[in-house]
């Protein structure tokens, strides 16, 4: 690594955490209908929704009737969205008259999009209208990422509150997220990317001349806005089908920067978030160290594994030696590298390189990353409710340890809440290791792959991992696009998504109701450096012992062969 290496991992995390507290703040406010510098701006319409939609901000709900509206606006959307894509080719702003999108394709999109994976298996501009980009995808970049932090709010609410069943309202909690938070964040970024060179227009498809004489369209449409959403809404969905390789997603280096750091920036101000929500900074913070832990130990994998030559080119000069393949020569490995462990880190699936042509090691650790269940920062929302989750595991494991009945800020973890508890363990096995075996024991399925052996075997289990962990990204050479990876892989992202949400609002429900203990000496501390230490080895003891096998088979496998050959 160069000294402009470090100074990009530096100015990365400055440009994540120094503003993460304060926005966490803003976050707060923002969400709990307190005055914030934009209430002037966006409070009328705030309120003009409300009145449209006929929601009475003021009225609470419990947790049933809080996901049963999620649910109900969860199925609009999906009818909504995959009406739109299937019919496509009627409706307006289509200048390359794409036709609608086959059943299936359609499908998995709509549940892509609705449940913030944003797995693609589609070109974007060689399937998808503008209307369809725009009306279609990019609303769902916003709306998905804010269901996700509405149920993190509820969550949050859920232990803050004492003896009560009220949760907040659903319709408010996802106003006040797009509004208040994605959209603002959005807007300045979009500018920042159209200034950079990302186009932003409705005109048709550019047509040039080629140097050999032959006719090339180049893709154009209203990318800047979508692009913007799809980084801080750990969307990930690309207008191009190259994503952010692609020099009109991420045209300069200055764009690559402010997209990785994008890809956290509201997971980690969320961390923050929540300390205000329960009262104590000190367990925001926590959380919060243990992520960077997680991050941290993944990152400097990656960038290790992708600074190694590969064992054939071993006797060439070093200079020599350095593996560009699948990268984009205007980033360079160290750039790649940590955009590849933020974005799965992140759920967000955006891509500056091809991961299917990472070392063994280099495309591991970003998958063993989405194995943990989408807690290293993870989506927006989801990430946090995910990490919460470890959260009360670890508690219980340590009451466990202690002879105690394990309890969280002075809420006791009884019977019910451990049951759920274990209920969401199982909902990445099921989704990654059930599904991964199907497609590849089964003759059909498996022609998708397209590599022979452990590489083969890593392409399948990185589609299936992407999809139950809501994030998107995938190894190139893996063909999705048939009908039964359509089906199953939209399969796994419902899992993924609805496996966490239903029992995290079931427990929310029944902490809220429970009355808080006060901490005595006797209690756990959940603020400090013994509670990190306790946190991280739980997530990775739990994704380790469930995954290792898998992984032996495919990357670990992959890697002893070419040290082998």
């Amino acid at each position: 690594m160069q000294f402009h290496d470090y100074g990009l991992i530096l100015a990365f995390l400055v440009l994540v955490l120094a503003p993460a507290p304060f926005l966490g703040r803003y976050f707060f406010k923002a969400l709990e209908g307190q005055r914030t510098l934009l209430s002037p701006l966006l409070r009328p319409l705030e309120t003009l929704c409300y009145r449209m939609s006929g929601v009475d901000p003021d009225a609470q709900q419990d947790w049933k009737t809080y996901l049963l509206a999620l649910l109900a606006f969860t199925l609009v959307s999906l009818l909504a969205l995959f009406i739109l894509l299937m019919g496509q080719g009627w409706l307006p702003l289509n200048p390359q008259h794409l036709p609608g999108m086959e059943w299936t394709l359609a499908f998995n999109t709509t549940v892509s999009f609705v449940t913030n994976t944003n797995w693609q298996a589609y070109s974007g501009e060689a399937s998808l209208s503008y209307f369809s980009q725009m009306l279609g995808l990019t609303v769902q970049n916003f709306v998905s990422p804010a269901v996700g932090t509405a149920v993190l709010v509820a969550f949050c609410r859920g232990i803050g509150r004492r003896s009560t069943r009220e949760l907040g309202n659903f319709w408010v909690d996802l106003t006040r997220a797009t509004l208040y938070v994605l959209l603002p964040l959005c807007l300045p970024l979009a500018l920042f990317l159209v200034w950079q060179g990302v186009p932003q227009t409705f005109l048709d498809y550019a047509h040039a001349l080629t140097l050999q004489g032959g006719q090339q369209n180049i893709p154009l449409g209203p990318a800047a806005s979508q692009i913007a959403i799809k980084q801080l809404g750990t969307n990930g969905g690309g207008f191009f089908g190259a994503n952010s390789t692609h020099p009109f997603e991420n045209p300069t280096a200055w764009s690559n920067l402010l997209m990785t750091a994008a890809l956290i920036q509201i997971p980690a101000a969320l961390v923050f978030t929540f300390g205000h929500y329960v009262k104590d900074l000190r367990q925001g913070r926590a959380i919060l160290a243990s992520m960077l832990v997680l991050f941290a130990l993944g990152t400097a994998g990656t960038l290790y594994a992708e600074l190694q030559p590969n064992p054939a080119l071993a006797r060439l000069p070093v200079e020599q030696r350095g593996s560009l393949e699948g990268k984009e020569v205007r980033f360079g490995s160290v750039a790649s590298a940590l955009y590849a462990s933020t974005t799965t880190a992140a759920s967000n699936g955006s891509v500056n390189a091809m991961h299917d042509s990472l070392s063994p090691l280099g495309g591991m650790l970003p998958l063993f990353n989405m194995m943990l269940g989408e807690v290293i920062f993870g989506g927006v929302g989801a990430g946090l409710y995910g990490m919460l989750l470890f959260v009360l595991i670890a508690v219980f494991l340590a009451g466990l340890m202690i002879g105690r009945t394990p309890e969280y800020l002075g809420k006791k973890l009884e019977a019910r809440e451990v049951r759920l508890l274990v209920a969401t363990l199982l909902v990445m096995p099921i989704g990654v290791l059930v599904l991964t075996a199907l497609s590849t024991s089964l003759a059909g399925p498996a022609a998708s792959v397209s590599n022979p052996g452990a590489h083969g075997f890593s392409q399948a289990l990185y589609a299936y991992t992407s999809g139950t962990a809501n994030n998107g990204s995938a190894f190139a050479g893996f063909s999705a696009n048939t009908a039964y990876h359509n089906l199953m892989i939209g399969l796994a992202m419902l899992i993924g998504r609805f496996g966490y949400i239903l029992p995290i609002l079931a427990i929310a429900g029944s902490l809220a109701a429970k009355n808080r203990a006060p901490l005595g000496a006797n209690s756990f501390p959940t603020q400090g450096p013994l509670f990190v230490v306790l946190l991280t080895l739980t997530i990775l003891l739990i994704g380790g012992l469930t995954f290792l096998p898998a992984l032996a088979l495919g990357p670990i496998a992959e890697h002893l062969g070419q040290l082998a050959s």
